[in-house]
C-alpha cells in the first residue's frame, strides 16, 4: 500500500482548507494518509464543517499527547535510537545557533520530532510531507536526522523567501528528498537559494479546486451597486488598506460599491478604524471567519473579487472565485501572473496603486461584457491549470516516483527544468 505521513501546524483550519482537500483526493487514489497536527483545530467541533469533523478523529494531535506522550516517546527513542537522538538535538541546537529564544524553540521541536517519529512508527510509515517551510517543516527536518525516515515539503512562500536564514530554508532544502513547488516563481526563488546540484530535487505541483464544487454563480449583467468581495485573513500582507482607498475613489467617482471581507485577523481592528476614517462604512460588511459552505454562498453574491495583496504565493481563494466565474481584481506579484493573465483570465494593477484598483472596479462595473468574458476564461483556466483532481493526480505520480524509486528523466535537474 501506498502511505505516507502529512504533518500540519493546524489541521483543520480555515485558511488551509487546500491541504484538506489535497489528503482526501490523495486518499481516493488509493494512498493511506495519515495526518499529524500540532495544534488542535482552529474552531469547535460544533463550528466544523462535516468533511473537516470526519477528519479530527483520524488525526494524532501532538500537544494533546501532553507531557506523558512526550516522556513516553523520548523515553523510546532513547532506547531504540540513542545516536539518532543524538544527533537531533546536536542538529537542532546548531540550527537555532546562540539565539536564546531560538534554542528555546528547539528544544519544543526536538520533543515535538521525537513524537511524531514515534507515532510514524507504529502506523508503519517512512516517509513525512509539510506544507509550507515554516516550524512545521524544522520539525521534520529534525525529525529526519533522528530515525531512518525521509521528509518532503511544499513549498508556498513568499515568507519563507524574505526571511530564509530565520527559516532555515537552505538547510530544509539539502535535507528534504524532493520539494514541491506550488508554482515556477516559488522554484525560482528556490533556485535563487541553493546550489544547482540540489535543483533536481525541485518539482513544480500546484494546487487546485474542485470545478465542481465551485460552480459559476449566477451572472448579473446590470448592477446597481457592484459587489465586491475580498477574502482571505485580515493582515497587512493582503494590502486590504489599499482596496479600502480604492472603494473610497469609486464612491467618489458616483460608483455605488459595497465590499464584503471575508476572513479574519490581527488586522480587523485598523481596518475598521480605516473604514471610518474614510467615511465608507456603511460600505464595508466585515463577515468574519467562515466556514466553506458559508464561503460558496458569499462568492455567490459577488460580481468581483479583489486581492491588492503585496505578497503571495498562488492563492487559492482567486482559483475558487475564478472557478464560480466571479472576475478577479489583484497584483502582478510573485505567482499570480502564472494564474491570471492580465485582461484574459482577469485583471492584474500594480501593488500598493489604490486609484489603478478603483480603475479597474469601475471598469467592471461598467463593462458587463468585460465582466461575463472574463468569469467565463477564469473558469476555463482553472479547469485547464488549477483542476485539483488532475493536480492531485500530478503530485500523486511525483510521491510515486520519488518514493518508490521509479526512474524516469523527470527525476533528472534537467527534467525538472523542462
Amino acid at each position: 500500500m501506498k502511505r505516507i505521513a502529512y504533518l500540519v501546524s493546524r489541521y483543520p483550519a480555515i485558511s488551509h482548507t487546500f491541504i484538506l482537500r489535497e489528503v482526501r483526493s490523495l486518499r481516493e487514489l488509493g494512498w493511506d494518509v495519515s495526518v499529524a497536527s500540532i495544534n488542535p483545530p482552529d474552531r469547535g467541533m460544533d463550528q466544523l464543517a462535516q468533511e473537516e469533523r470526519d477528519e479530527v478523529p483520524k488525526t494524532f494531535y501532538v500537544k494533546a499527547a501532553g507531557l506523558v506522550g512526550a516522556l513516553q516517546a523520548g523515553l523510546l527513542t532513547l532506547l531504540s535510537h540513542p545516536v539518532g537522538l543524538v544527533r537531533g538535538k546536536v542538529f537542532a541546537f546548531k540550527l537555532a545557533g546562540l539565539n536564546l529564544s531560538r534554542l528555546l524553540y528547539a528544544v519544543f521541536y526536538l520533543i515535538e520530532a521525537v513524537m511524531i517519529g514515534q507515532w510514524m512508527k507504529r502506523q508503519g510509515i517512512h516517509h513525512l510531507h509539510v506544507h509550507f517551510a515554516t516550524p512545521a517543516a524544522t520539525v521534520g527536518l529534525i525529525l529526519s536526522k533522528i530515525f531512518p525516515f525521509t521528509f518532503s515539503i511544499t513549498v508556498h512562500g513568499p515568507d519563507e523567501f524574505y526571511d530564509a536564514p530565520g527559516y532555515n530554508l537552505r538547510e530544509k532544502i539539502e535535507g528534504a528528498s524532493f520539494v514541491c513547488c506550488i508554482g515556477k516563481f516559488a522554484r525560482s526563488q528556490l533556485m535563487l537559494l541553493s546550489g544547482v546540484s540540489n535543483w533536481g530535487k525541485f518539482e513544480v505541483c500546484p494546487l487546485g479546486v474542485d470545478p465542481a464544487l465551485f460552480t459559476p454563480r449566477p451572472f448579473r449583467s446590470d448592477i446597481e451597486t457592484l459587489e465586491v468581495i475580498c477574502v482571505g485573513r485580515l493582515v497587512p500582507a493582503k494590502g486590504q488598506h489599499i482596496l479600502l482607498a480604492a472603494l473610497k475613489h469609486c464612491l467618489e467617482k458616483g460608483r455605488s460599491v459595497r465590499l464584503r471581507f471575508v476572513g479574519d485577523g490581527p488586522d480587523r481592528k485598523n481596518l475598521e478604524e480605516l473604514a471610518a476614517k474614510l467615511g465608507i462604512t456603511d460600505s464595508v460588511v466585515f463577515e468574519g471567519a467562515v466556514n466553506q459552505d458559508r464561503i460558496r454562498e458569499l462568492y455567490g453574491r459577488a460580481d468581483v473579487f479583489a486581492l491588492p495583496s503585496f505578497a503571495e504565493g498562488i492563492p487559492v481563494v482567486l482559483m475558487e472565485a475564478m472557478a464560480m466565474e466571479i472576475p478577479c481584481v489583484t497584483t502582478r506579484i510573485t505567482g499570480i501572473p502564472e494564474l491570471i493573465r492580465n485582461r484574459l483570465d482577469g485583471l492584474l494593477v500594480t501593488p500598493s496603486d489604490d486609484e489603478a484598483l478603483a480603475d479597474a472596479l469601475i471598469e467592471l462595473m461598467d463593462d458587463p461584457e468585460l465582466r461575463l468574458r472574463l468569469g467565463h476564461a477564469g473558469r476555463n483556466r482553472v479547469i485547464d491549470k488549477y483542476n485539483l483532481d488532475k493536480n492531485t493526480v500530478r503530485l500523486s505520480e511525483t510521491f510515486e516516483r520519488r518514493l518508490i524509486g521509479e526512474t524516469s528523466s523527470g527525476s533528472s535537474s534537467q527534467g525538472q527544468l523542462e
